[in-house]
Formats: C-alpha cells, structure tokens, sequence
C-alpha cells in the first residue's frame, strides 16, 4: 500500500484571526478552488467547522466526470490547526492537515495532505502523470487565489 504525502507553505499578510475566520468557512473551500472542478458543496457549510462535522460535496477532477465527496472535521484546535478525513470519494485514503502559526507580518498557513490512490498498481501507474500533477494544480490555484484575496506577504 503506497501513501503520497503534498506538502505546502504559504505566508499570508493577515492576522491570525482573518486567516482563520476564512479557512473555517467551508463556504470559502468554492472560492479556493479551480473553476474547472465544478466544486459544489450539497451540504455540511451551514456552521463554521467544528468536530464531527460532515461536509458533501461534489467536484469534477478528471475527464468531466462529477464525483460525490464526503469529508469529516476529525480535529480542531481554535486558530492553530484542523483536519478533514475523506469519508467517501475519488482517494482510497484522504487525511489533510492545515495549520496556521502566526509570524512577523503575518500567517504561515501550512498543509499535509496524505492520500492513497484507488485501484492498486493502476492507481499507483497514473498516479505521476495524472493524480499528482492535478493535486499539485489545485494546491498552486489555492496559493494564487489567496495571494489575489489577501495580497501578497512581504518578509518583515
């Protein structure tokens, strides 16, 4: 059984608060994702997150075909960090971990995602050429789309 680990950074020049009220907003997950996803949340974004909660939703990451994905807030830790675990959906294993640490001028808002493919080999097989890359886009979106809503962090 092969785990993929994606691991990103980003500094924000907000305070802890503002990142914080936007990130626990399942609402803002439309705003950070590609367009091309067709992200649409079905239910679970009434209430800011909190454990147990359980978010529907549907996207269309491969070849325009829309897949229904549930997720749950397992943890959360009030402006330090929360996580999601795929109940349903396109990964035989999902487990994403945001955390925020405030920082001179700012926020380092950091992410682990580790996620096993469906499929066995052929899942492992496509998954340089296909999986990846889509994972590495959508996580390289997210970063401009907040650099375009917050500006951009200026070392301090």
């Amino acid at each position: 059984m092969k785990i993929y680990t994606l691991h990103t950074k980003q500094n924000l020049p907000v305070s802890l608060d503002q990142a914080w009220e936007f990130l626990a907003n399942p609402k803002n997950l439309k705003t950070i994702t590609p367009d091309y996803m067709d992200f649409k949340t079905l239910s679970g974004d009434e209430k800011n997150m909190f454990p147990g909660q359980i978010i529907q939703y549907t996207v269309t990451p491969f070849f325009r075909i829309p897949i229904k994905w549930v997720t749950e807030i397992t943890h959360i830790k009030d402006k330090i960090y929360f996580v999601d675990e795929q109940r349903f959906g396109p990964y035989a294993f999902w487990h994403h971990k945001h955390f925020l640490k405030e920082i001179p001028g700012g926020v380092e808002m950091e992410d682990i995602v580790d996620y096993k493919v469906p499929m066995g080999i052929l899942g492992q097989m496509v998954h340089p050429f296909l999986v990846k890359p889509t994972l590495k886009e959508i996580f390289n979106y997210r970063r401009d789309k907040l650099i375009e809503l917050f500006g951009e962090f200026k070392e301090q």
